[in-house]
């Protein structure tokens, strides 16, 4: 028990070994907390990156607005300024003619009339003007004069007359659109009076600041130009300027109805709003156009100068959109682009993140379950070698004490009990055996083996393991038969056990579960099955009239048994096409060769067919399932762990087959399967027949033999097994037709030809017919006067009483009848003892793994039996004591070393696997290095004590162990052990494990 849970806890070691050096992780598997930081750091990132390109998008298109309001406003300033040059122009020119024409003239050409005329005629030059007017120079001594000579008062501009003034400048002229300022004194104004000065003083067009219009109330400005009454010198003083001024020629402007008028002009005009500042005063602009406080956009503005001719002057425009800045919806969804295009990359980046995560937490996953699988499958393998010792062990010494007790003097009863309890054991270990091998195919340690075994003898023997339970299945006898084409080599290389075990599961199957008709065993090439199956196949009358042969007032089947099948195309016209006819047998065997040489494999398939209970339709499903029964009766009634099939499905995979099968609840079963063997190539096959000559006689061969029975199926497998001695074979169908080919056959040469030798009637046939008819036959065997050599009679029989023995002998049959089921060496010893020709074969064969055999080889011999059970060193010793060696016996690994000291006389030793404190391996191991080292010696000339005898020191040392795992039997031979004995061992198994070491000797009677 230490040592099991020192293993397993070793298991559980390299498990977490491999489990902390295996486990690694990549740079993201590291930093996998940070995933979620990294997202959120990317969606900031995008948030800022898209705001960016909304800002730079947004200065774009406000540097666009910018651009159209300062187009748009340097174009109304321009254009203002340009109206305003030309009306400039043209008061200028009207100044000019008030000088030309009222003073240069004399008298004067102008007068009120002439003057309002004029201007009212040429008003379209000058559209910003609301009128112009002439205001002469009038100094305070003159003004009586004035006055009087235009008869009206000077007046200042609240109308009322005028204060003494040292100058004065009432308006004599004016368009008729402002004649209500006539006689007013321009001068008695602040602005006009300002205007007026600087005017005749520079020469220069000069304007007042903005003020409310007589009679419009609209804002605008005067425009005054000096009226000279003399020319001026190049360069006139501004002393000079004064004294010949002689009046002045100012214009109003209606600024508001003119840049109303401008703008209306404009297309567009309601997208910006203008307003126009005189600012003169920078500090107080005054407004000349426009509402100070307006609702308009004030994040914008332009500001455009305006240059009216006056240099004392400064205006300026300045224009705002009427609107505030729209939504750059461009700029907003573009930018919104950029961060769901940012926000779908982060996402992806970070799924994929995770999903790298979970593949790599998968990954790890899955290497530790790996790992832990492949530690399970080490102590699953560790679990079934310790079940197999632990249940073999005791089940060896619960055997070899029955088998002890067998030898020994018992009554009638013990021995019947000791047998069953032996049966019973056996029966037990199968099971063991049976749940090992399912254990180790799924834990694929099973492995094929690759060696030429006869496939018919595996047959042989497998019907005669079954031939008592199937000749007394209830009150009716149950049918087992056998046939092989003879297209399938006769040798093939594969696992004859595992074949074995296949057809033992198939055929212990179909005996447990059928109680009547047949249970039918076939080979053939799976090639020739499947081209006839694709061929049209001939329809199968099972149970039609065609078909069907009716006997006692019943419809039989052409099956083995006459009882129906469950495969439908199993039938008798398909089963004679697929068995070789004699006539083409020559050239087929010459093909057969051909095709061995050329092909290196050979797929055979194989089916059994049973007339039994069959499979319920719910049931088929699951039938390859371990541990399942098609029914829960079938294991009440029939017994059986339901683990058969499943093992049987798993060996046919191995052996590159598939397995299938076709039921009838009611009807029957038939199980087919296919599987891959190797061809034997020539010189190895003419070696194992060599070797195996002797397994059937040969003194049969060229014999005739007529096969009497009205079934096609079961005359064919009595002719299969009558072939296989050499004997040529016709069937009859009757006994009156095989009396007709037998005299024909004497008949051709007058009795020197080759006359018929055996006739083999099948019991069923013999009884259908009369007996006085079958006595008359038997006795007209004259023709032509000529008497013949009668041909022996035999009679075929799956059971007889005594009584239909006693009448076939009177009846002229020999005294040997031929069993069913048939087996070629069965067969071949019963035609021996019709014929006469002795049994001295079949004995010799016997003897040749019998306890005579044995007890040569072991007598005498000294062999060493190691193990830590009592019990087990018992039963080893007893069995073989039996056979005449001479046994030690030790209790453990160290003591075998004791006792193994060279030099010493042991021939062979038998050593436990498992044993406390050194296990048989270790012991191997340490016996080898010191067999080694005297070897060693030996060959350099110094010879140790008591080796003179010995050439080489080796002795046979055989693993004796309840482990049937295969790495154990690798791992015997790897420490340097010389063979396997499975425990419970029987005599074959002891045979063939000290045949390979000892010589046997003669044996003298006793």
């Amino acid at each position: 028990m230490g040592l099991k849970m020192q293993s397993h806890h070793s298991v559980a070691v390299r498990l977490n070994e491999q489990l902390g050096t295996k486990r690694g992780y990549t740079f993201i598997q590291a930093n996998r907390a940070w995933l979620p930081k990294f997202l959120f750091f990317w969606i900031m990132l995008m948030a800022i990156f898209s705001n960016f390109v909304y800002e730079k998008m947004d200065a774009a298109n406000k540097e666009r607005r910018e651009e159209v309001l300062v187009s748009m406003c340097d174009q109304r300033a321009r254009m203002l300024q340009d109206q305003f040059s030309v009306s400039v122009n043209h008061v200028h020119a009207l100044a000019i003619l008030v000088s030309t024409f009222h003073y240069f003239k004399n008298p004067s050409a102008i007068d009120q009339e002439t003057f309002a005329e004029y201007t009212a005629r040429t008003a379209f030059e000058r559209p910003l003007l609301s009128g112009v007017a002439y205001a002469q120079r009038v100094t305070n001594s003159e003004r009586d004069i004035f006055e009087k000579q235009h008869g009206w008062t000077i007046k200042t501009m609240e109308r009322e007359a005028s204060p003494i003034r040292d100058e004065y400048a009432p308006v004599i002229f004016s368009q008729e659109t402002v004649s209500y300022i006539e006689s007013l004194d321009m001068m008695s104004g602040e602005e006009d009076r300002e205007n007026i000065l600087r005017a005749r003083a520079t020469g220069k067009a000069v304007l007042t600041s903005p003020f409310r219009l007589l009679g419009s109330h609209h804002l605008g400005v005067v425009l005054t130009f000096p009226v000279y009454k003399s020319k001026l010198p190049p360069n006139p003083t501004v002393a000079q300027r004064i004294e010949a001024s002689a009046g002045y020629l100012g214009g109003a402007f209606d600024v508001e109805s003119l840049v109303e008028n401008l703008l209306g002009q404009l297309a567009g005009n309601q997208a910006i709003v203008v307003n126009v500042y005189d600012i003169t005063n920078s500090s107080d602009p005054l407004i000349m156009y426009g509402r100070q406080y307006q609702e308009v956009d004030m994040s914008l503005l332009h500001e455009s100068k305006l240059d009216f001719g006056d240099p004392f002057r400064k205006h300026q425009m300045i224009c705002r959109y009427h609107q505030k800045e729209p939504t750059s919806w461009t700029s907003l969804t573009t930018a919104f682009l950029f961060f769901v295009i940012g926000l779908l990359v982060g996402y992806i980046l970070y799924g994929a993140a995770i999903h790298i995560v979970k593949v790599e937490d998968d990954f790890h996953e899955m290497q530790e379950l790996k790992v832990r699988a492949e530690a399970a499958d080490v102590a699953k393998s560790q679990f079934l070698a310790t079940v197999s010792h632990e249940i073999r062990t005791p089940m060896n010494g619960i055997l070899g004490m029955l088998a002890l007790l067998l030898d020994t003097e018992l009554s009638s009863t013990q021995r019947d009990y000791a047998q069953t309890a032996q049966a019973c054991g056996k029966a037990l270990i199968t099971l063991i055996n049976e749940v090992l091998d399912r254990a180790k195919i799924e834990a694929g340690k099973l492995e094929l083996e690759a060696v030429p075994f006869n496939l018919r003898s595996i047959l042989d023997d497998v019907l005669s393991l079954f031939s008592e339970k199937s000749r007394h299945k209830g009150l009716e006898e149950v049918k087992l038969a056998v046939s092989v084409s003879d297209k399938v080599p006769e040798m093939v290389i594969g696992d004859p056990g595992r074949f074995r075990q296949i057809i033992t599961n198939l055929v212990g199957n179909s005996v447990k579960f059928t109680e009547q008709g047949h249970i039918f065993v076939q080979v053939h090439l799976a090639e020739n099955t499947k081209a006839l199956m694709d061929a049209k196949a001939e329809t199968c009358l099972n149970g039609g009239s065609d078909e069907g042969l009716v006997s006692n007032g019943g419809c039989q089947f052409r099956t083995l048994s006459g009882c129906q099948a469950a495969d439908d195309q199993n039938c008798w016209d398909r089963f004679k096409h697929l068995i070789f006819d004699e006539e083409l047998q020559s050239d087929a065997l010459n093909v057969t060769a051909v095709t061995s040489e050329a092909s290196e494999k050979v797929t055979l398939m194989v089916s059994v067919e049973d007339t039994g209970i069959g499979i319920p339709l719910r049931a088929q499903s699951r039938v390859f399932t371990p541990f399942m029964q098609a029914d829960s009766s079938t294991s009440r009634n029939y017994g059986g762990t339901g683990i058969g099939l499943s093992i049987s499905k798993c060996l046919v995979e191995l052996m590159g087959g598939q397995i299938k099968f076709i039921s009838r609840p009611q009807i029957g079963s038939t199980f087919s399967f296919t599987a891959d063997f190797g061809r034997c190539k020539k010189n190895a096959l003419s070696d194992l027949k060599k070797s195996n000559s002797d397994d059937l006689p040969t003194v049969f061969r060229g014999l005739k033999a007529i096969v009497v029975d009205g079934r096609p199926v079961r005359a064919t497998v009595t002719k299969y097994h009558l072939k296989r001695l050499g004997i040529l074979v016709e069937v009859a169908s009757s006994i009156k037709m095989a009396v007709a080919v037998s005299g024909k056959n004497g008949s051709l040469t007058s009795g020197k030809g080759n006359p018929t030798d055996l006739i083999l009637i099948e019991k069923d046939s013999w009884v259908s017919e009369d007996d006085a008819g079958l006595n008359l036959q038997l006795l007209d065997w004259k023709p032509n006067g000529h008497t013949l050599k009668l041909p022996k009679m035999v009679l075929l029989a799956t059971n007889i009483s005594s009584a239909e023995f006693d009448k076939a002998k009177a009846a002229g049959f020999a005294d040997t009848v031929i069993m069913k089921p048939l087996r070629a060496s069965m067969v071949a010893a019963c035609l021996q003892q019709v014929l006469g020709l002795g049994k001295k074969r079949q004995q010799g064969k016997d003897m040749l793994n019998g306890p005579s055999f044995l007890q040569s080889l072991l007598c005498g011999k000294k062999i060493l039996v190691v193990d830590d059970n009592r019990v087990n060193r018992r039963v080893a010793a007893g069995a073989l004591k039996k056979f005449g060696a001479d046994v030690e016996c030790a209790e453990s690994g160290k003591a075998a070393l004791q006792l193994l000291q060279l030099p010493h006389n042991f021939d062979a030793c038998f050593m436990d696997i498992q044993m406390p404190e050194m296990d048989g391996f270790e012991a191997t191991r340490r016996i080898r290095q010191v067999e080694s080292k005297a070897n060693e010696q030996m060959n350099g000339g110094c010879c140790p004590e008591g080796a003179a005898t010995k050439s080489e020191w080796h002795l046979p040392i055989l693993a004796m162990t309840a482990d049937v795992i295969h790495a154990t039997y690798d791992e015997c031979l790897k420490c340097g052990m010389d063979g396997y004995v499975s425990k419970p061992f029987e005599e074959e198994n002891l045979y063939q494990a000290v045949a390979k070491f000892f010589k046997s000797k003669p044996i003298t009677d006793s």
